[in-house]
């Protein structure tokens, strides 16, 4: 399965470029990522051009509302998504404004990373860590601790 990572403007720090790129890197040999950046703008033009980006993939926005999973929930998710022959999946992380109820409501899947309102920066760290995470429990790596 491939990721395609959809963020709202580009790093604020470079301390996010260097812990996404760790990131990144361990992940290039469990499956085939991808980021794609949406300059800020007007909510509406943004969401727009996130749609586009994700076309007919399956498009999972990243928001406090959202549902909250366990890393162990997350890792079986990506399991049963690969068996299945899920293509991609989109990842969207919204920018400054986050996500407007509308396309909240259109979208078919909705995660949070944690209830807090965070940076998008500071998501995005995350969101690749949880990833990594879930690909060495997929795996059996000794990684993860329960």
């Amino acid at each position: 399965m491939q990721w395609r990572i959809i963020t709202v403007g580009k790093p604020g720090h470079s301390w996010v470029k260097e812990a996404v790129d760790l990131y990144w890197k361990r992940l290039q040999h469990y499956s085939h990522f991808e980021h794609v950046i949406i300059k800020e703008a007007p909510q509406e033009k943004v969401e727009k051009q996130i749609e586009a980006a994700c076309g007919s993939d399956l498009c999972i926005l990243l928001d406090e509302r959202g549902r909250q999973l366990r890393s162990l929930e997350m890792a079986k998710w990506i399991e049963n998504e690969e068996v299945s022959g899920r293509k991609r999946v989109c990842l969207v992380i919204g920018g400054a404004d986050g996500h407007s109820p509308q396309f909240r409501a259109r979208s078919r899947v909705c995660w949070s990373l944690s209830t807090l309102t965070m940076q998008h920066d500071i998501a995005w760290v995350m969101l690749m860590e949880q990833i990594y995470r879930a690909y060495t429990i997929i795996r059996g790596e000794p990684y993860h601790r329960e």
